[in-house]
């Protein structure tokens, strides 16, 4: 079997957190509480989605806000925002206002381009700037700027009883180094790298110089660590699907296996025009899997994981999944975290 170059370092999960309309709480209630069973199965991060007009997480920065009351170690991060439904502005002071309340524990990632079906929500979005708004990696910018407490007015000082100051506030120090680029191309894993930011990589990318889903993130691991200020101690997390059974019921073996394979078709060959390559999901014993990530090109180079949990299984398949990745995967894997209690 070939072995890593390092053992895994840090063990992450990620959720979407969805929910009933009929009854949200109940969904925004069972992601608090995966969150907080991640910590006390030692789970080095956990990371939420962000969905708008759908039925999961519309807004992970007051999710995560909720979260930091819930836990004391456990990094919280996003993966990620899109930024076109954001002002860079009022994130940055959300984002210090998270950080601050979680002891620096906050990791924001966020990606960039229109917002998804643009042309049929842009009039709600921005009605009077829709054809004018920079959904470029200028938008990130302008929140990195923000975040690393350069000014945002030409404005500071007294003014009757009121104080004012030039830059976001609270300003969070170190929270700009825990920011992460969420990239699926070569072009991003550059600019994240050019930009100083951590790269979070998902388990979808664009078929741009391979069809083999390994060799393509393989590719931005080595990209964005050449043009990154860190090189190789640059931070760069790896996400894939993977469904441990090793304390599964027959039924839920059976969920999984069907769940995966329903899925699998769009694992062969690149989709849609943007020619989009999607990892095949990883279901079987946490040896089975450990085997399979041991053989990955691009797991080899990483030490970072946040293994994306399935869409729309129920509370209890979370738990079963999230117990058998802490204590069988991670350790099969070289991870030696264990309970945060």
């Amino acid at each position: 079997m070939p072995l890593p170059s390092e053992p895994l370092r840090k063990l992450g999960f990620l959720t979407i957190g969805l929910f009933d309309e009929a009854d949200p709480g109940r969904g925004h209630e069972s992601t608090l509480e995966i969150i907080e069973l991640g910590e006390r199965l030692g789970f080095d991060s956990a990371w939420v989605r962000h969905r708008h007009l759908q039925y999961g997480i519309s807004s992970p920065v007051a999710v995560l806000a909720a979260a930091t009351q819930r836990t004391r170690r456990i990094e919280l991060g996003t993966a990620v925002i899109p930024l076109g439904w954001e002002n860079p502005l009022r994130l940055a002071e959300d984002l210090a206002t998270v950080d601050i309340l979680s002891g620096g524990r906050l990791n924001p990632g966020v990606s960039v381009g229109p917002p998804m079906h643009y042309d049929r929500v842009k009039n709600a979005l921005y009605p009077d700037t829709a054809d004018s708004e920079d959904f470029s990696y200028e938008r990130v910018r302008r929140l990195l700027d923000l975040v690393r407490g350069k000014p945002a007015t030409d404005f500071s000082g007294v003014e009757g009883f009121e104080v004012f100051s030039d830059r976001v506030q609270p300003h969070s120090e170190g929270l700009a180094a825990r920011m992460w680029y969420g990239g699926a191309s070569l072009r991003s894993a550059r600019w994240a790298g050019e930009n100083g930011m951590a790269f979070l990589m998902s388990s979808v990318v664009k078929a741009e110089e391979s069809e083999d889903f390994a060799e393509i993130q393989l590719s931005h691991i080595r990209t964005f660590r050449a043009h990154h200020p860190d090189g190789d101690r640059a931070r760069i997390s790896q996400g894939l699907v993977v469904i441990p059974t090793d304390s599964a019921s027959p039924e839920q073996r059976a969920k999984y296996l069907a769940f995966a394979e329903k899925r699998t078709p769009r694992t062969a060959t690149p989709q849609g025009p943007a020619r989009m390559m999607f990892a095949p999901d990883l279901v079987g014993t946490s040896a089975e899997i450990a085997e399979r990530l041991h053989a990955d090109v691009a797991f080899r180079e990483i030490d970072e994981v946040a293994f994306a949990l399935p869409f729309t299984f129920e509370h209890e398949d979370y738990v079963q999944i999230l117990t058998d990745i802490a204590t069988h995967l991670g350790p099969a894997l070289g991870w030696t975290g264990g309970s945060g209690e």
